[in-house]
């Protein structure tokens, strides 16, 4: 068996723990000099292939690599680029085969979200269309955890830890200075379509349902007149509100509350704020004092704080993109496969692309409390594990020590650039 060479390339938001996956794609593919010569990442995600701008991970110890498994973000860069049908944009197909060709490239590991999956089911494609053999597998990553056909999504576990411990920390500020000072607090996290983030900050809630007392979801139709009426309840109550919104919920005519009216780069609606738009409405309309926090990167990037249980499946879905390939499989997706819930038990499966490409999973009715403003004790059961456990990066002088790799370019090859 002639060894060819590896393309890996994160894509979409980064997590705390897509550098886990990272690690696990090349540490497994060291393992198999026999079959993978170099891995290549892409720097910018599918960007460096277009552009043939490469990096040399041999160029990097085992302890860097090893050191990406406690280290937040995108280390070799990623970007929000969907690659467009093959009949919309044969060029871009056509400059994948040639970057691939000349660099010997022979399999393919896409570490992202659902438009990550599309992309890797075109490049999957690529063998019957183009005829160019290429194993592409996809390995999953979405802090918003809508991913279809898999328990939960690395990346997710770590953000919902922060969501939950978060939520829990404010809540004691507030209970200590309701009385003279500030009433309801807000924050804002990220779910678009989907409210498993939350979702995440319900588990703060103790026995008594306070701490938070209202969680927002994209799932349930935002009714203003029920949210002032639980807020101004949860107030008179307990002297103040706590409140986890999800920067997707939707008004009755589908609108988003936060709509920053722009798109992003894979199409989306450009959200700008959920936070201060309910804010405004529990002042003008109770007169309440209130702050606020808008999570955004802070969540996603919060390593120092991440979920045993989250970088562990992170890192395994990474090895077994590379075990899948040397099987033979392409066109699949790593999959994480729950057994049981306590103890929590999970393994490893694989789901077909086209059932995963550009569809989002969202929460459950039965995850959501009859009146829409909490988590069910279903849910509760389905995300405490992926919470559980701490794996904490080394500290040195007081602050966090994460890796930076050389990034080493690859010497380019095709003579010829190609603009994105």
């Amino acid at each position: 068996m002639t060894a060819r060479n590896a393309f890996y390339a994160q894509s979409g938001g980064v997590t705390a723990a897509i550098n886990a996956s990272a690690c696990g794609v090349i540490e497994a593919a060291r393992e198999h000099p026999d079959a993978i010569g170099k891995v290549y990442a892409g720097r910018d995600g599918i960007v460096g292939a277009l552009t043939e701008d490469l990096i040399d991970t041999s160029c990097e110890s085992p302890a860097a690599i090893a050191a990406l498994k406690h280290t937040p973000a995108g280390a070799f860069g990623s970007a929000r680029y969907k690659l467009k049908g093959f009949d919309q944009n044969q060029a871009e197909y056509e400059r994948l085969i040639e970057v691939f060709k000349a660099h010997d490239i022979g399999y393919f590991f896409y570490n992202g979200g659902g438009d990550s999956a599309d992309t890797c089911l075109k490049v999957s494609q690529l063998g019957e269309q183009m005829g160019y053999p290429i194993q592409a597998i996809h390995v999953p990553k979405t802090m918003d955890n809508d991913l279809p056909l898999t328990d939960c999504c690395p990346g997710f576990g770590s953000v919902a830890k922060y969501t939950a411990v978060s939520i829990r920390e404010a809540s004691f500020d507030l209970a200590s200075m309701c009385k003279t000072s500030t009433r309801v607090f807000i924050l804002e996290v990220m779910g678009r379509h989907a409210g498993w983030t939350a979702a995440a900050g319900g588990l703060a809630s103790d026995e008594d349902g306070r701490d938070p007392h209202i969680l927002l979801f994209p799932e349930v139709t935002f009714d203003e007149a029920a949210f002032l009426a639980r807020v101004d309840e949860c107030v008179k109550r307990d002297g103040y509100c706590t409140i986890v919104a999800s920067e997707g919920v939707r008004n009755a005519d589908g609108q988003f509350l936060a709509d920053a009216g722009s798109t992003d780069a894979f199409g989306h609606t450009q959200l700008g704020g959920v936070a201060p738009t309910l804010a405004n409405l529990i002042k003008d309309r109770l007169g309440h004092k209130y702050h606020y926090a808008i999570a955004d990167y802070l969540m996603r990037a919060a390593r120092h704080i991440a979920s045993a249980t989250d970088i562990e499946q992170a890192y395994a879905v990474g090895r077994a993109a590379v075990e899948y390939a040397m099987a033979g499989k392409s066109g699949v997706m790593v999959t994480i496969e729950r057994e049981s819930d306590d103890p929590y038990r999970w393994s490893l499966g694989e789901a077909p692309l086209d059932q995963v490409a550009n569809v989002e999973r969202k929460m459950p009715a039965e995850y959501i409390s009859a009146d829409g403003f909490h988590i069910t004790e279903a849910c509760r059961r389905y995300l405490a594990p992926l919470i559980a456990g701490e794996d904490y990066p080394p500290f040195v002088h007081g602050l966090p020590q994460y890796t930076r790799l050389q990034n080493v370019a690859v010497e380019k090859r095709t003579g010829r650039s190609f603009q994105v």
